[in-house]
């Protein structure tokens, strides 16, 4: 459990038993807790100010982005990269707040990357209020997402490049693995989208105009992201098509050769066959020329049948 205190002009780290003792009659007071601890979880639960609505939402393992008005309050849950992205069973990570006049609460069971961020911004001064606060981690959520989203689509043009060159089942690889992300981002990033617009347009007294401002910025650079992402989408699946398409096409090549091969060897194996039987009365079997006679017999059919495919196109390149 963390505690920061932001009063009279002057920003501080407590331990949580000097923060929850500090009166709400000016300044912001943040508490953060991880989910994972029980006395955090308790502490919380126990919070009769809070309706039991918002602590069950904030206490929630399974969410969604969301933004919902209790009151004087809100909840939010705001959903971005985690720092220990091989651990978490999520893409993205979800912090939940809940929000009223001077004072903000954050639980989360993973840690955001964008936390530390926006305690040094917290430290800093910057943070002197309850909007302040969630508009600096929405920011710096939306920010630390982009690249994230803009690699996708970068890895998805050089799976294009790679069509013409590459490896099929490489290339087709890369591409599901891609799609899966994007699937994944898309999941948090579109709802995340509608949860900002909703907190910026809420009816809050400790919301003020800049506040709204930057979420509305916040809310606008993740529907730019929601659009790359079904970008991402549409083009992996025509990229897809494409690679199935040209494996069949490969396939097909690859068999017209074998059953070419396989032609022009029939009337061979039908004479060698034939002349190769055990029986009395074969032609020229006790003539020196015999067996290099039947080569040369085999090799004029082989010719000749390989020149009719040519003849008839089947031969054609692509």
């Amino acid at each position: 459990m963390r505690a920061f205190v932001y009063r009279d002009g002057t920003a501080r780290e407590l331990s949580f038993a000097e923060a929850i003792k500090i009166p709400r009659d000016g300044g912001l007071i943040w508490l953060h807790f991880d989910g994972r601890n029980a006395d955090a979880v308790a502490w919380l639960r126990a919070q009769a100010d809070i309706p039991p609505v918002a602590r069950e939402a904030v206490l929630a393992h399974e969410t969604r982005p969301r933004a919902d008005v209790f009151g004087a309050g809100a909840v939010i849950n705001l959903r971005g990269l985690g720092t220990t992205p091989d651990d978490d069973p999520d893409v993205l990570v979800s912090t939940r707040f809940w929000a009223d006049k001077g004072r903000v609460i954050s639980f989360g069971f993973r840690t955001a990357l964008a936390l530390e961020d926006v305690v040094q911004r917290f430290l800093a001064g910057t943070v002197q209020d309850p909007g302040d606060l969630l508009a600096n981690f929405a920011q710096i959520t939306s920010e630390r997402l982009d690249p994230q989203v803009a690699g996708l689509g970068d890895a998805m043009d050089d799976c294009e490049v790679r069509v013409d060159s590459g490896s099929i089942l490489a290339t087709r690889h890369k591409v599901t693995d891609i799609r899966s992300q994007a699937i994944s981002y898309r999941r948090f990033i579109a709802p995340q989208r509608q949860a900002l617009e909703r907190l910026a347009g809420a009816a809050l007294d400790w919301l003020d105009e800049d506040d709204r401002l930057h979420l509305r910025e916040a809310a606008d650079r993740a529907a730019r992201m929601t659009e790359e992402l079904e970008a991402i989408r549409e083009r992996a699946a025509l990229i897809h098509e494409e690679l199935t398409d040209r494996r069949a096409e490969l396939i097909d090549t690859r068999s017209l050769i074998i059953a070419i091969a396989a032609l022009i060897f029939l009337p061979v194996t039908f004479v060698t066959g034939l002349l190769g039987m055990n029986v009395e009365g074969i032609p020229f079997a006790n003539e020196p020329w015999a067996f290099w006679g039947v080569v040369a017999f085999c090799g004029v059919i082989g010719l000749a049948v390989l020149g009719w495919f040519v003849k008839a196109r089947w031969l054609r390149g692509k």
